[in-house]
């Protein structure tokens, strides 16, 4: 799929910002006061920004409020609607923690579990797909969560959890790279199966469908090389996981290590994300001889 900056940067941020919720909810860091309010004000500019960059891939960013009323089922209206929740509990769980001191655990709780369910239905959107098979794995739920959680941990400067997470995130993001290589041949969908014409032999497309480029030729049949895939591939994996580990676990540790390990992680998360969608091989490509 063609890999739009703003969706981009929505998966990868809001994820980090609901990360970094998720633990300030369950009491990481446990701070009070001003340095609680700093990291909620990170919090939920990651967040907010995140969810209001998603806005920009609509269509018709005006009718985005008629995205809740479908929540029964689309996984877009129940992200819309566990975000609103999660950043409404959070905002009076901060408020407690910011102007009282007081650290209500059963309204952080909630939140911790309202903003990890946001980063779920946010990874639904994309596993349903049946047309995308690379997506269309119990892993990339899997591996959205360990985005969110390895990036949350890292901004609540939680040194061992993040160090942990980052790994984590890191062995499910290969996994899910090796997986998904073979995941649209392992599928069975081929231009036979389409068009229901196997039986009488082999199938091949005659000439394009269409002279020139179409819509679901920019959005659905996004094609980046082998080559440059490997590339990226490891290189958001260095940047992603490798450098923030040793930046971490360097003696001794400091504040400017820290913030270069954060840089380092979502500079690797964005370029990870990006192929992503770059990599995505929608089946609607086969009627097109694009796969």
């Amino acid at each position: 799929m063609h890999p739009a900056p703003s969706v981009i940067f929505f998966t990868v941020f809001s994820g980090i910002g609901f990360g970094l919720l998720t633990f300030l909810g369950l009491g990481y860091p446990a701070v009070t006061g001003w340095t609680a309010f700093a990291f909620f004000v990170i919090a939920y500019l990651c967040a907010v920004g995140g969810l209001i960059s998603s806005t920009f891939h609509l269509g018709h960013p005006e009718r985005a409020m008629k995205a809740f009323t479908q929540w029964r089922s689309s996984w877009l209206s129940r992200e819309g609607v566990c975000a609103v929740i999660a950043l409404i509990v959070m905002a009076l769980y901060g408020a407690g923690l910011v102007f009282f001191g007081q650290r209500w655990g059963l309204l952080g709780l909630i939140g911790a579990i309202f903003s990890l369910l946001t980063v779920f239905t946010t990874s639904m959107i994309y596993t349903q797909l049946k047309t995308i098979p690379r997506w269309n794995s119990p892993l990339t739920p899997v591996m959205f969560l360990s985005y969110s959680l390895a990036g949350g941990a890292l901004l609540a400067g939680q040194v061992k959890w993040a160090m942990a997470l980052i790994a984590i995130s890191g062995v499910i993001q290969v996994v899910l790279w090796m997986q998904g290589d073979g995941a649209l041949k392992s599928s069975g969908t081929t231009l036979a199966t389409a068009t229901s014409l196997g039986n009488r032999g082999s199938v091949r497309a005659f000439e394009p469908p269409h002279t020139g480029t179409n819509y679901l030729l920019r959005e659905f049949a996004f094609v980046v090389g082998r080559k440059h895939s490997m590339k990226l591939r490891i290189i958001s994996f260095v940047l992603m996981v490798v450098l923030p580990v040793l930046l971490l676990a360097a003696a001794p540790f400091s504040h400017g290590l820290a913030l270069l390990a954060v840089i380092s992680h979502v500079a690797g998360a964005l370029a990870s994300r990006w192929l992503f969608f770059a990599e995505a091989e929608h089946v609607v490509g086969l009627y097109y001889g694009k796969r």
